[in-house]
């Protein structure tokens, strides 16, 4: 064999890989775009609460219009461009001194509902989910000891922190997350996840190992857990929160995460 061929399964490994990448590049080029898209709609939204007893706050419509079609010409420069939104015809929009109030509010809330939905649309390709989902994996693991002052001795403690770990990131519950809720079934049993964040479609599930079979038990549940949550959701993210039972916490998470969106962290106490 020469020294510069490669195994099938090498070959294999590299067209994924460079597949990885460029899937990548795509997702931040579409968070570039996303990023201006929405700084492009603040910018409205900020016109109209400047003065907010400003007679011609829709004055500026046709500029929005301008920049709104320079956005979306650079975005159809990336991608077919499918969201159904419009493109203007600015020498074919009338001039501001040529209209009433009333055409300028409609004009202004056109522009302002395409960038909604091309907002929208971008925020699904850059796969923002699963960034705001790891970012919330990174946030648990290193804020979760911090706020149990006393060893829990159940497992609802462990939620209760959880919650308000939640609710002191910003999230509202009912909006971005619910609580026990979101049930599943499968065949004959039905489960509930701890806490469901349906815009990340992600399932979160708190377990606490205070004994070593405890520890041995929580991964029998976690197994099952996968099971029936990966039916429904994207994303399970399980947090377990150890007194010290869990000698090898690599080897412990190392088969559950196996399944594709399935994330285990072990906090210990």
């Amino acid at each position: 064999m020469a020294v510069w061929a490669c195994r099938p399964e090498q070959k294999l490994g590299i067209r994924q890989l460079f597949e990885q990448l460029m899937d990548q590049g795509q997702s931040r080029a579409y968070r570039e775009a996303l990023i201006t898209v929405s700084a492009l709609k603040k910018s409205m939204e900020h016109a109209l609460r400047s003065d907010p007893d400003a007679v011609w706050k829709h004055w500026s419509y046709r500029d929005y219009m301008r920049k709104y079609n320079d956005v979306v010409r650079y975005i159809q420069g990336l991608t077919t461009l499918t969201a159904p939104i419009d493109l203007y015809d600015i020498d074919k929009v009338p001039h501001p001194g040529a209209t009433v109030m009333t055409v300028q509010k409609e004009l202004f809330e056109s522009v302002h509902a395409n960038l909604s939905i091309l907002e929208a649309w971008l925020s699904a390709r850059a796969d923002l989910p699963a960034e705001k989902a790891e970012d919330l994996r990174h946030f648990l693991e290193a804020s979760l000891r911090k706020v149990m002052f006393e060893s829990p001795c159940q497992e609802r403690e462990v939620q209760n922190a959880v919650e308000q770990l939640l609710i002191g990131r910003g999230l509202v519950k009912g909006v971005d997350y619910d609580r026990e809720t979101g049930r599943v079934k499968v065949s004959i049993k039905e489960s509930v996840p701890d806490f469901i964040l349906p815009k990340l479609s992600l399932a979160l599930e708190v377990k606490l190992a205070k004994t070593e079979t405890k520890a041995k038990a929580i991964v029998d549940e976690i197994n099952a857990d996968i099971q029936a949550y990966g039916r429904t959701y994207e994303r399970i993210l399980f947090v377990v929160y150890d007194l010290g039972t869990i000698r090898d916490t690599l080897e412990f998470t190392r088969g559950l995460e196996t399944s594709a969106g399935t994330e285990v962290i072990v906090v210990k106490h």
